[in-house]
């Protein structure tokens, strides 16, 4: 294995300029995204934590997923008043989802360790399954290699109601037709039955999406002392009881607060993708099996967007109190809530959550706390041997696909193969025929307006005839260098399938050829948080 550092292109400016830590972005923030670690742990010994039970609901919850021994070590050392955590999240995706989930996991981890190596505390790896979500679209699929593209496989079962992941049983069946599906389309490999063969009995473990999902983090990372949280689970409802009465009672500041940073970052030229207005309740009541977003109305209640609910601020907060379970944040509030439960070191975020950070300063600011440091996850496109082959034979550069893609140069790359180019003299004998065929037009239309109908139409048929020849030029050529546009093609699907690889492809095919041991290799890797994105050549 081999990796290497190259600068991404297309972020946007927000996410570029944070990275670059300039003073119009990071006022918007309570700490700079690299190198304020100490300060950030001083600031966490003044506060407390309710370690005992977060530790009990921890461990409680990991046992369920069949933790590993060095899981359960780390959850013991965060009783440790010294303790600190590293934590980041993501949904609860279907063989974890898009890559990005795994390099998420891994820059938890990577950093965990930096640090406790720096500041010789214990800094725990945490990572938040946001199983409180309720969009089972986003999770239900992953993409597989299909030919010329990328394919949805998408799960049979049907869920129509808005209920949390966590709380969507598996179909069984379903899911095992779902899993023969991929796999008979996966390549195969020496290590193909004994990946089968490990998921199905995740499979068979899980009663839900979430467990599914946390099984199999922990047969990827089975050594790293990484700890899982289920943001939906009971028992770390009733740990936020408290915090979602307070968030009750401030929610007029917090809104407001979150408004007005939203109208400061659009005066500096960023553009976030998240929307407050002051009756946001940033809260989700749990009615049934259906998951509804409060706001606050004119006369103070709290109510379903549909009215499907009303509460007065007494019943909302005697719900905190009484049933926490049937209360859950948004992405607001989120954020928040993972704050006041974890002594945060800091917060691995994707480029979307920085973006949306930008605007949550306020919401920690009325419970008289700073946000934690803000770090960019580690981002990784990983080549193949194959592609890096066809890469060197054009002689490009896997930083160059990255950031552009392979359609330009295969356009340029196919002309180059005619001399003149096809393209370009198809245009130019259309443009020829034209200009001849003028004095013909002409003289039809003073004959008759029928002849002159069909003189057009003549015109129409001759261009028909040279886009029939164009065709079967550029077939002929494509015959030709079948092979070469081929891997051209497998280039591109691999290393920039419209975006970074990460954003589309899932772990499967890699671990499948590779083995589970690549990402422990890459675990060794030394890696700089600074770095936009890194290159690893499997």
């Amino acid at each position: 294995m081999r990796i290497e550092p190259i600068p991404l292109h297309n972020q946007t400016q927000l996410v570029k300029d944070y990275r670059l830590m300039k003073e119009n972005i990071i006022k918007y923030f309570d700490y700079k995204p690299f190198g304020q670690f100490k300060d950030r742990m001083k600031d966490l010994q003044e506060r407390t934590f309710n370690r005992f039970q977060l530790t009990n609901v921890l461990e409680e919850m990991n046992n369920e997923w069949n933790a590993p021994d060095e899981t359960i070590h780390n959850i013991e050392r965060l009783k440790n008043k010294d303790s600190v955590v590293v934590i980041g999240g993501q949904q609860a995706g279907l063989l974890t989802g898009p890559l990005y989930t795994i390099n998420k996991v891994i820059s938890i981890v990577k950093l965990a360790k930096q640090q406790e190596s720096e500041l010789g505390i214990p800094v725990i790896p945490v990572f938040w399954i946001a199983g409180e979500d309720h969009d089972f679209d986003e999770i239900n699929h992953i993409f597989l290699r299909a030919k010329s593209r990328m394919k949805k496989y998408k799960i049979g079962q049907q869920v129509t109601v808005k209920n949390s992941v966590s709380n969507i049983e598996l179909n069984d069946e379903e899911a095992v037709h779902w899993l023969n599906l991929l796999f008979k389309e996966l390549e195969e490999t020496n290590i193909t039955r004994e990946l089968y063969t490990s998921i199905k009995d995740s499979l068979a473990k899980s009663r839900t999406y979430t467990d599914f999902f946390a099984h199999l983090l922990f047969k990827l990372f089975p050594q790293e002392g990484l700890v899982l949280i289920d943001s939906a689970h009971r028992e770390v409802r009733k740990l936020e009881s408290s915090h979602f009465a307070e968030i009750i009672d401030k929610q007029h500041e917090i809104s407001m607060g979150v408004s007005n940073q939203l109208d400061g970052l659009a005066k500096e030229g960023y553009d976030i993708s998240l929307e407050a207005s002051g009756d946001d309740a940033h809260l989700f009541y749990q009615n049934g099996d259906e998951r509804i977003l409060l706001i606050r109305n004119s006369d103070g209640s709290w109510v379903g967007k549909n009215n499907e609910v009303v509460f007065s601020t007494k019943e909302l907060l005697q719900i905190a109190e009484e049933s926490p379970e049937r209360l859950s944040n948004n992405v607001v509030t989120r954020p928040l809530m993972q704050e006041l439960l974890f002594p945060t070191l800091a917060f691995i975020a994707g480029p979307g959550e920085i973006s949306y950070w930008a605007a949550l300063k306020p919401v920690f600011k009325n419970v008289d706390i700073k946000m934690p440091p803000v770090v960019p996850r580690l981002s990784f496109t990983y080549i193949d041997r194959k592609v890096s082959k066809s890469l060197n034979q054009f002689d490009l550069t896997a930083e160059f696909i990255v950031n552009n893609g392979v359609d330009l140069f295969r356009e340029e790359w196919f002309d180059s193969k005619t001399e003149p180019s096809i393209h370009e003299l198809i245009i130019e004998l259309k443009q020829t025929i034209k200009e001849a065929h003028k004095p013909v037009e002409g003289l039809a239309k003073t004959i008759r307006s029928d002849i002159g109908e069909l003189a057009n139409k003549n015109l129409f048929y001759l261009h028909k005839h040279v886009d029939f020849l164009e065709k079967r030029m550029i077939k002929a050529v494509q015959e030709k260098h079948e092979k070469e546009l081929s891997d051209l093609e497998n280039i591109g699907i691999c290393l920039h399938p419209e975006g970074l690889q990460e954003r589309v492809w899932n772990p499967l095919p890699f671990i499948n050829k590779y083995g589970f041991h690549t990402i422990r290799e890459l675990m060794k890797e030394p890696c700089s948080f600074e770095k936009d994105h890194y290159l690893v050549f499997l």
